[in-house]
C-alpha cells in the first residue's frame, strides 16, 4: 500500500502547494469551539487514558489508515491537535428546563474544556407553550455535518429547530480526523460515543424520539455508522428513530470522483467550483434561481488538486478493507434503514453529488412500500447550500415533513383511548 501512495502523494504535494495561499493548516485543523451558555450543553473530551478500556469494539483492522501515517509530513503541514476519545459527560440540560423556571440555572461545562465533538441545543422556551410542544420537546434532531463543516455552520439549522421547540444535537468530524482516518479508529469511536449517548437518552422515558438530518455523503455515512452502533448497542433504540432528512446525498457506492470533489470543496471552500450553482432554465415560482455558472470550469489550481485526489482515491477506495467498510455501511443504508419516513433534498446543479444518483436512490427506497419517501430538487443551488439559497422552500419542506410524518407518527403510535363504559 505504501508503495502505491508515493507517486500519488507526490502529485498531492504539488496540488496542495498550489493552494497553500488558502490557509490549508487552518482548513485541516479542528473546528473552533463555540460556547453559548444560555442555550447549549457542551460535550467535552477528557484525557485519552480514561478511554482506552472503552474502545473494546475497535476492529482488528484498526491499524489500517485511509491516509499513511506520515501523510502530514508529506504535505509539510503542522500537525493538527489530536483530540482524545470523549467519555460522555451527560449534561442533559433539557431535563432542567422546568427547574429553570424555579430559579435553578442549568450547569454548563467551562468554555475552556477540550475540543467539542458535538453539542446539545435546548429548545427555545418561547416555543414550548402550545399544545404540541410536549411532542416536539421529546424529539431530538441530530444534525450530522458535511466534510469540513464546523459547529458554526450547523448553528443556523439548529436555531431553526430549537425555535420550533425541538432539541438538537450538532455533530461534526474535524478534517484532521478524516485525513488521518483508519478503520475502527478515532473518528468511528467518536461516532460510537454519540450513538451511546442517543441510546441512553431514549431509554430514560417513554415517548422520546430521534430524527436525523444529514448533510452530504459524510453526514449520511455517519448516520449509517450510528445505525450499526445502535443495532449492536441497543436495537430497541432503532424503533425511536421517526424520520431521516438527507441534504445533498447520497452516492451509494465508493466513488473516487465524488470523494475528490468533496475533499476539494472542503479544502478550497468558496474558491471551489462546488460552490457555484447553475441556472437550468427553471421558471417555477417556488425556486430561487441563482447566478448561472453552467459553463464554469475549475481553475487551474483546483483542476490539479482534483486530478491528484481522484487518482489517490482510485487506489484508496479500492483497498479491500476500506472498500468493505464503506460498502457495508452503504449497503445498510440502502437496504436496512429503520422503517420511518425519509426526505431527500438535493439539486440538479450540485457539482459534488450528482442529482441522478440521489434520484436513483430515492426510487429504490420508494419501492419499499412500508415507508414514505419524499424528495425535493432545488434545481440551481450548490452543494449543501439549499437553505441559504432558498430558505422559504427549504423550511417549508422541513415543516411539512415533520408535521405529516414525524408528529403524526407519534399520534399513530400512541395507544387508542378506551371506549366509554356501556
Amino acid at each position: 500500500m505504501s508503495s502505491l501512495h508515493r507517486p500519488l502523494s507526490a502529485m498531492a504535494v504539488a496540488a496542495f502547494a498550489a493552494v497553500s495561499s488558502i490557509e490549508l493548516p487552518d482548513r485541516l485543523s479542528h473546528h473552533h469551539r463555540l460556547v453559548d451558555a444560555s442555550t447549549d450543553a457542551v460535550v467535552s473530551l477528557p484525557p485519552a487514558s480514561k478511554l482506552e478500556a472503552s474502545a473494546s469494539s475497535v476492529t482488528p483492522l484498526s491499524g489500517l489508515h485511509l491516509f499513511p501515517r506520515n501523510h502530514h509530513q508529506a504535505f509539510c503541514l503542522p500537525k493538527a491537535p489530536v483530540a482524545s476519545l470523549p467519555v460522555i459527560n451527560r449534561v442533559h440540560q433539557y431535563a432542567r428546563l422546568a427547574k429553570a423556571s424555579e430559579g435553578t440555572a442549568a450547569a454548563v461545562p467551562s468554555s475552556s474544556s477540550p475540543d467539542v465533538m458535538y453539542r446539545w441545543h435546548l429548545p427555545d422556551p418561547a416555543a414550548c407553550s402550545d399544545d404540541s410542544s410536549d411532542d416536539r420537546s421529546q424529539t431530538v434532531v441530530v444534525l450530522l455535518g458535511w466534510l469540513g463543516s464546523k459547529q458554526k455552520h450547523l448553528k443556523r439549522y439548529a436555531d431553526w429547530y430549537t425555535s420550533r421547540g425541538f432539541q438538537v444535537v450538532t455533530f461534526t468530524l474535524p478534517m484532521s480526523d478524516i485525513v488521518s482516518y483508519n478503520v475502527g479508529g478515532k473518528a468511528e469511536r467518536n461516532v460510537e460515543v454519540l450513538s451511546a449517548h442517543l441510546a441512553d437518552w431514549v431509554r430514560e422515558e417513554d415517548g422520546k424520539k430521534i430524527v436525523f438530518h444529514t448533510f452530504s455523503n459524510t453526514g449520511w455515512l455517519c448516520y449509517g455508522v450510528i445505525l450499526e452502533n445502535l443495532q449492536r448497542q441497543d436495537p430497541s433504540a432503532l424503533q425511536k428513530i421517526k424520520g431521516s432528512i438527507i441534504d445533498s446525498a447520497p452516492v451509494a457506492v465508493p466513488d473516487s470522483q465524488v470523494w475528490a470533489l468533496g475533499f476539494s470543496a472542503a479544502i478550497m471552500k468558496k474558491h471551489s467550483i462546488a460552490t457555484k450553482g447553475a441556472a437550468l432554465g427553471d421558471t417555477r415560482s417556488d425556486v430561487l434561481v441563482v447566478e448561472s455558472h453552467r459553463d464554469v470550469k475549475p481553475a487551474a489550481t483546483e483542476a490539479v488538486l482534483l486530478s491528484a485526489l481522484e487518482k489517490f482515491f482510485d487506489v484508496v477506495l479500492n483497498y479491500p478493507a476500506i472498500n468493505r467498510r464503506l460498502s457495508g455501511v452503504m449497503d445498510l443504508l440502502s437496504s436496512n434503514q429503520p422503517n420511518c419516513p425519509q426526505l431527500y433534498m438535493y439539486s440538479s446543479a450540485d457539482r459534488v453529488i450528482p442529482a441522478k444518483s440521489v434520484e436513483s436512490f430515492v426510487e429504490s427506497q420508494q419501492r419499499r412500500a412500508e415507508r414514505e419517501v419524499r424528495s425535493c430538487d432545488f434545481v440551481s443551488s450548490p452543494h449543501v447550500d439549499h437553505y441559504r439559497n432558498n430558505p422559504g422552500l427549504y423550511t417549508s419542506q422541513l415543516t411539512s415533513f415533520l408535521e405529516d410524518c414525524v408528529q403524526t407518527r407519534r399520534r399513530e403510535d400512541s395507544p387508542s383511548p378506551l371506549p366509554p363504559p356501556a
